[in-house]
């Protein structure tokens, strides 16, 4: 059995990824500020700006644990604009940075940890470069936020460099939703500007939790991201309607069908086997 320790365990997808690791057979860990109220794993109190405890907390804690397989890294100010952007840098580049570099310390070599599909552009008041968008251009951040996701991605580059044995999986999440959020999705078609901020995408937080999962048991070593969304849109309006209406003069590097996502997941398909099963189409 695989132990691992999911930073972060409490949020939103950080409970989905526990419960679906846990039901997996992995035995986790979770370390964050406040408990989940899943109960689902042990709870280990944990500041991720202290490079001390971050050590210590893989490294083996007492009678709990004493070595840790893989750690998955979700914690995080989840947005931009919830705190000055100074404390949004420094929690969430410091943060980043002790997980990887307490994890050397601690012998693990397997990482996966949340990028952002904020990378790619968003709100994408200036247009992306092409359509479906994908991991092929460079990023554009466009928020504090951002940025710090762009040179987490940079930063772990550097790290697989250093360390030839280093497998570590960034992955671009979309906008994260439970089943009860899929109720407001009808409203939008009032206004398909309210979501064309990230392209009307979201991924529901079982499918991002498999995403997970995946990245830890991919082959391989070295730096990987990929853009996690789900295969369809918010949207009721077909896909190609949305963009001759909001992106009329974007080149299409291949056709689109549907309600297909406008953020690419051929990657995540191709390397990862990510085949996302859940749409909100089923719950409204």
């Amino acid at each position: 059995m695989a132990r691992v320790a999911v930073t972060g365990g409490s949020g939103k997808l950080g409970r989905a990824c526990v419960r679906d690791l846990v039901e997996h057979g992995y035995e986790v860990v979770n370390l964050d500020r406040a408990p989940s109220p899943d109960g689902l794993a042990p709870f280990l109190q944990i500041d991720l700006t202290d490079f001390g405890q971050v050590v210590s907390a893989l490294t083996g804690v007492d009678d709990r644990y004493d070595r840790l397989d893989a750690v998955v890294h979700l914690a995080a100010i989840p947005a931009p604009g919830l705190r000055p952007n100074s404390a949004v840098f420094h929690n969430n580049m410091l943060s980043t940075y002790n997980v990887f570099a307490a994890a050397k310390t601690a012998g693990i070599d397997n990482v996966v940890w949340a990028s952002s599909e904020t990378v790619l552009g968003l709100p994408f008041e200036t247009p992306p470069p092409y359509l479906p968008v994908d991991e092929e251009y460079e990023p554009r951040p466009e928020s504090t936020y951002s940025l710090v996701k762009t040179l987490e991605e940079a930063m772990v580059g550097q790290l697989c460099r250093w360390n030839p044995a280093l497998k570590a999986t960034g992955l671009r999440f979309s906008n994260v939703m439970y089943v009860e959020d899929y109720a407001a999705f009808p409203a939008f078609e009032a206004d398909p500007k309210l979501r064309d901020w990230n392209l009307w995408s979201y991924i529901d937080a079982r499918d991002g939790a498999l995403a997970i999962r995946l990245g830890l048991e991919r082959e391989g070593t070295g730096k990987e991201v990929f853009v996690i969304a789900s295969p369809d849109t918010v949207m009721s309006t077909p896909t190609p309607e949305l963009v001759a209406a909001y992106y009329p003069d974007l080149e299409l590097e291949r056709p689109v069908a549907g309600h297909e996502t406008l953020l690419s997941i051929d990657k995540a398909r191709r390397i990862l086997g990510f085949d996302p099963k859940h749409t909100w189409r089923d719950h409204v």
